[in-house]
């Protein structure tokens, strides 16, 4: 892998670019960086979501989907490096399966909030939306691998199945838009 920082405040970023893993240096408003900073915030935001009381697997799984993340991470920062694999999708998609498979089925629209673990998994599902978009913005303009942009889309899907199971296992706390409310 590239090179690691032994320490911060280079000040090489004050004239408005960044450096890439292999030596180059590109615009800090260059959609690879957009990407790259929606990823990160995508990943902190499921570190905000672990640091609630959770199911155990889901735990795991979310644990795991941040090490997929900072890989899905150094390939942005390293153009032409593929590091999540198909392997990766597949295990998502049998953990949304599982997940589905305990809930009623869905009748309303669900509003983010209820709790603050399912209001917190609601956001990540939020940024998980945004940074699959930055993903595809920049994939107009560069080929990446496209397993990335599958794993933020079953993501975001996963993170709403999450907050369904949080706000069921939280005694049914899940918030439905009343569409026959016309005034706040």
């Amino acid at each position: 892998m590239g090179n690691r920082r032994s320490k911060l405040g280079t000040r090489t970023g004050d004239q408005g670019t960044t450096g890439l893993t292999d030596g180059r240096r590109i615009e800090k408003h260059h959609l690879r960086v957009c990407a790259m900073g929606d990823v990160d915030e995508l990943n902190s935001q499921i570190g905000v979501v672990l640091t609630h009381d959770l199911p155990q697997a889901i735990a795991q799984r979310l644990h795991r989907l941040q090490q997929v993340l900072f890989n899905l991470g150094g390939e942005l920062s390293m153009p032409g490096t593929d590091l999540v694999t198909e392997e990766a999708l597949a295990e998502l998609d049998s953990d949304l399966a599982a997940l589905n498979e305990a809930l009623p089925p869905l009748k309303d629209f669900i509003m983010p909030g209820g709790s603050p673990a399912v209001a917190a998994a609601h956001v990540a599902r939020a940024v998980a939306r945004r940074a699959e978009r930055s993903l595809w913005a920049l994939n107009a303009q560069a080929s990446i691998n496209p397993n990335g942009v599958k794993l933020l889309n079953r993501l975001s899907d996963y993170l709403f199945v999450v907050c369904r199971t949080l706000a069921k296992e939280e005694g049914d706390c899940e918030v439905t838009w009343d569409h026959e409310r016309q005034k706040p």
